[in-house]
C-alpha cells in the first residue's frame, strides 16, 4: 500500500480478488483508499498489523471525528483485506460495526415539488428532476438511461441493473413521455457520432460516449432547489423519498410502492401518521410480490390505472410535475 505510483504486491493481489468476485467499481475504489488511509496510519505495510492496531485504528477513526457511516465504510475495506486476501481472520474478528441512528429522511410537498420542477434551469434539468420524482428512480439510474429503455408501447421505462445488480420496470406516465419526447428533439447529438440511435445516453455528458454523471445531476437540483426558496435542507434523493410518501398517502398499496422500488422493506414516512416510519409485517414482506409479477391494469384509453389516479396525486404530475412546469 505505498505512496507511489508502483502498485504493491499486496494491493495487486486485493484487487485481483476485488475483481475475481466481481465487486462494483466504486466499491473497489473505496476499499483501496481505506487501506491507504489505513497503512498511512499504521506508517508501514498492512500485513504486519496486530490485533492492538486495528483496536486502536477504530478508536483513532471516531476521535478524529469521523461519522459512523464513513467509519463503517473504512473498516469495511480493512476488513476485506484481513479475511479475503491476507486470510487473517483474527484480525477480521477485531473489527466492528457501529450501528447508525435511524433518521426520517426529509420529504417535500407536493407544492414544494411543484416549485422546484418549475425553477429548473433549462429542459434538460427539468426532465431529469421529473423522471427521479415522477418514477421515484434514484439519481444514478436517470442518468443511465439510454433511448431503448423507454418502452412507449407499453409505457414502461426499464432499470437495467442498477442498485444490487437488478433489473425492473418502472411505470411511464403519458405527461412524462411526452416531456422526454421534446427533450430528444433538443438534444445535443454531437457526442453521438458512432453509437447506434436506441443505444444514445438519454442524458449525454460532456465526454464523448458517456453520460451526465450524478454529481452533475445533484448540482442541477440544487439549483433548481435553490431558485424554488426551500428552507429544508434536502439532496436529489429527497424527490425518490417524496414520490413513495405521496403514493402512500393517495392509498396506493405499501406492496406495489415496495415492488416499485425494487425493496422488500422500503417503508416511506407519512406527514400524517406520527415521526415514525409506517410498520411493515413480515408476512406482508415474505408475500411481498416480484415487480415483474405486478400487472398494473389499464383504463380504455390504454393508459395505466396507476397514471389515471395519480392524475390526483400530480400537482405533482399533472399541472405541477410535468404539465406547468413545461
Amino acid at each position: 500500500m505505498s505512496k507511489t505510483d508502483t502498485v504493491s504486491p499486496l494491493r495487486q493481489r486485493m484487487i485481483e480478488d476485488m475483481a475475481a468476485r466481481k465487486l462494483n467499481p466504486h466499491t473497489q475504489r473505496s476499499h483501496i483508499s481505506s487501506c491507504k488511509r489505513f497503512a498511512a496510519w499504521l506508517k508501514r505495510s498492512p500485513d504486519t498489523a496486530t490485533a492492538d492496531e486495528v483496536r486502536r485504528f477504530q478508536l483513532h477513526l471516531v476521535e478524529s471525528g469521523a461519522s459512523i457511516g464513513n467509519r463503517n465504510r473504512i473498516m469495511t475495506g480493512v476488513r476485506f483485506l484481513f479475511r479475503v486476501t491476507l486470510r487473517r481472520h483474527d484480525l477480521a474478528a477485531e473489527i466492528w460495526h457501529l450501528k447508525e441512528p435511524q433518521k426520517l429522511p426529509p420529504v417535500l410537498s407536493p407544492e414544494e415539488v411543484k416549485r422546484v420542477l418549475t425553477m429548473a434551469t433549462s429542459l434538460k434539468a427539468r426532465a431529469m428532476l421529473t423522471l427521479a420524482y415522477g418514477c421515484g428512480l434514484r439519481a444514478g439510474e436517470v442518468v443511465r438511461l439510454r433511448a431503448c429503455d423507454i418502452d412507449s408501447d407499453q409505457m414502461i421505462i426499464r432499470i437495467v441493473q442498477s442498485k444490487g445488480r437488478k433489473d425492473r420496470n418502472v411505470m411511464l406516465p403519458p405527461e412524462i413521455l411526452e416531456l422526454l419526447r421534446q427533450w430528444w428533439k433538443k438534444r445535443p447529438t454531437k457526442r453521438d457520432a458512432g453509437v447506434a440511435r436506441e443505444h444514445r445516453w438519454l442524458f449525454p455528458g460532456r465526454i464523448d460516449r458517456h453520460p451526465t454523471t450524478a454529481r452533475q445531476f445533484g448540482r442541477l437540483f440544487k439549483e433548481a432547489a435553490k431558485a424554488a426558496g426551500l428552507r429544508k435542507v434536502v439532496a436529489l434523493h429527497s424527490l425518490r423519498h417524496s414520490f413513495a410518501t405521496h403514493l402512500l398517502e393517495d392509498g396506493k398499496d405499501i406492496r406495489l410502492i415496495q415492488a416499485l422500488f425494487e425493496t422488500d422493506t422500503y417503508c416511506p414516512p407519512t406527514t400524517n401518521r406520527g415521526t415514525d416510519p409506517l410498520s411493515v409485517s413480515s408476512s406482508m414482506r415474505r408475500d411481498g410480490a416480484h415487480p415483474q409479477a405486478i400487472r398494473v391494469s389499464r383504463d380504455r384509453s390504454g393508459r395505466h390505472s396507476s397514471a389515471r389516479r395519480n392524475g390526483r396525486l400530480y400537482p405533482r404530475l399533472d399541472d405541477a410535475r410535468v404539465g406547468r412546469a413545461i
